[in-house]
């Protein structure tokens, strides 16, 4: 007897999507105080839910679903089926409760395969490469993505007798998933996914949820995977369901029949214009082998890889610096509730001004190999991602100071992507502050080590290539450059990087007390020369960026 060879798979969290119709007759029926009663009831479930209050991780979110077989549905992730059973078991004991009947539900758990590369990760003898390892483990234990819409179906691998996915070799059935999966890449940044098992928990193999801001990039992406040979020939697919995302206290609006989007009843309906109500950062994200995402909550890839068999893989005032030097008032594109939270971690992610491409910045008191090998396997799942277009270790130079740190510069064509990218980015050994980025001594009135105060200013030059002839005069310069700073009022540190793998490409880190301070040396003579001295030199335009 032929045993074809299934893939290994390693499981994450248990999953429920607990849908729900309402008795609008009742709730119109009902006395006013009674509705109160089941909102704040309703409220005080989803919230707790969203905050896990019941366990020690997971995720929730409540969705207002389109069409006639359901009007809520609630998303819960939980390590235990136990747990998915007392929050299922806990909203039959709110108030709310008695306004709806369970008109449907998917138990599934979720998964990720051996399939795409992730063999190592299986093999206990094997060394997984650690942006994979990341990867899988963002898969098994997701963030639920902030984006406004949310598809869910389920789906089965083909087994009759003309296509038996379950009969193909081993190596046909990564081919496919592998193909399949080229699709999903070029959704990065768009649509970001959820993959969940479902054997012998439900009555399909597998339960696919996907999150995107537009409803017609979800449309799109499966329309375009339905002609690949992996759908075409051995995907069978039960019920569509689609909804909007919404924040618990939105349910009050929902229940009313008013808009979650915070516009007007009648208000156009833009995916792009308001949101759900989430009040999210719109982070959309498909990406790279972390979705979606993803901060790991990845939360997000995009949907890249193969979802165990069967699955889909579906998978974001400036001065002429020698060309355009690009320091303006915006740190970049990055929603500011995203770039805040991201800042305080010491990394940058936004828009470098007058640039098509979104910058993650970040740097590192790590050893710097270890540091190199952690982002060069990230690098390799970066670099599945067509919106990916670079990403580099930059090491002090003989000339930076001796407490300079190592920086890690990730260049992408999207918002949504650079910010998933940065939540990756962020779980790197040692992530920290630049070391000048520390209030002078006496400043509001604490002492010199404190972290810098809310007016100090960043400054990162990136795009610095030299040309080969010129780096020795260049490195000079910038030590002579650095001593002028060092004398300049307000002026922390500068240092001068350089590529590990390209000694040419140069990035220049400074910090200063304030903006102003920055801008006086941008438009100082000192600066004029160096940008002149700059055209002799360099191979293309160097760019700033400011960071508060």
């Amino acid at each position: 007897m032929d045993r074809r060879t299934p893939p290994d798979t390693a499981e994450g969290w248990y999953m429920l999507h607990d849908f729900r119709t309402v008795d609008w007759d009742a709730w119109r029926e009902a006395p006013a105080r009674r509705r109160e009663r089941a909102l704040a009831d309703g409220v005080a479930y989803l919230e707790a839910a969203e905050a896990v209050a019941d366990a020690d991780s997971g995720g929730s979110t409540s969705v207002a679903v389109l069409g006639h077989e359901a009007d809520l549905c609630f998303i819960h992730l939980r390590p235990t089926l136990s747990d998915l059973n007392a929050l299922e078991r806990r909203f039959e004991r709110t108030e709310l409760a008695a306004f709806t009947e369970h008109s449907d539900s998917y138990v599934s758990v979720t998964e990720a395969s051996g399939y795409g590369g992730a063999n190592d990760y299986f093999d206990p003898d094997a060394e997984a490469d650690p942006g994979m390892k990341r990867y899988i483990e963002s898969r098994l234990h997701p963030d639920i993505p902030d984006a406004d819409y949310v598809s869910f179906y389920p789906m089965d691998k083909r087994r009759d007798s003309e296509y038996n996915w379950y009969d193909l070799p081993f190596d046909e059935r990564a081919e496919h998933m592998s193909s399949h999966g080229d699709i999903g890449k070029t959704y990065a940044g768009k649509v970001r996914q959820i993959i969940s098992g479902s054997a012998g928990l439900d009555d399909h193999e597998w339960g696919v949820t996907l999150f995107a801001d537009d409803p017609a990039d979800i449309k799109d992406l499966l329309y375009e995977m339905r002609f690949d040979p992996s759908s075409s020939k051995f995907a069978e697919f039960g019920r569509f369901r689609i909804g909007r995302q919404f924040e618990p206290a939105k349910l009050g609006a929902y229940m009313a029949g008013d808009s979650l989007t915070g516009e007007p009843s009648g208000a156009t309906d833009s995916p792009h214009a308001t949101g759900t109500g989430r009040e999210h950062g719109g982070e959309a994200d498909g990406f790279p082998h972390g979705d979606e995402s993803g901060r790991p909550h990845g939360g997000g890839h995009g949907h890249g890889s193969g979802h165990d068999d069967g699955t889909h893989d579906h998978g974001d005032g400036s001065h002429d610096h020698g060309g355009d030097h690009a320091h303006g008032d915006d740190a970049g594109g990055a929603p500011d509730g995203v770039r805040s939270e991201l800042e305080d971690l010491g990394v940058y992610a936004g828009k470098p001004h007058g640039e098509d491409v979104h910058a993650v910045v970040l740097y590192s008191a790590a050893d710097p190999d270890e540091l190199f090998s952690e982002v060069d396997g990230l690098r390799t799942n970066f670099d599945h991602y067509d919106t990916h277009v670079m990403t580099a270790v930059y090491e002090p130079t003989e000339v930076a100071s001796e407490d300079a740190e190592t920086a890690v510069a990730s260049l992408w064509e999207t918002e949504s992507a650079a910010e998933t990218a940065a939540g990756f980015l962020a779980d790197l050994p040692e992530v920290v502050r630049q070391a000048g980025d520390r209030a002078p001594a006496g400043a509001d009135g604490e002492r010199g080590d404190r972290p810098a105060n809310d007016d100090s200013w960043g400054t990162m030059g990136m795009f610095y290539t030299v040309k080969p002839d010129y780096r020795t005069d260049f490195v000079d310069t910038f030590a002579d450059v650095g001593e002028a700073l060092s004398g300049m009022d307000g002026h922390r540190k500068t240092d001068l990087l350089a590529n590990r793998e390209d000694e040419n490409d140069m990035f220049i880190a400074s910090r200063w007390d304030s903006r102003e301070d920055a801008m006086a040396f941008f438009r100082s003579d000192d600066f004029a020369e160096t940008v002149e001295y700059g055209r002799d030199v360099l191979e293309e335009r160097p760019r700033h960026v400011f960071l508060a």
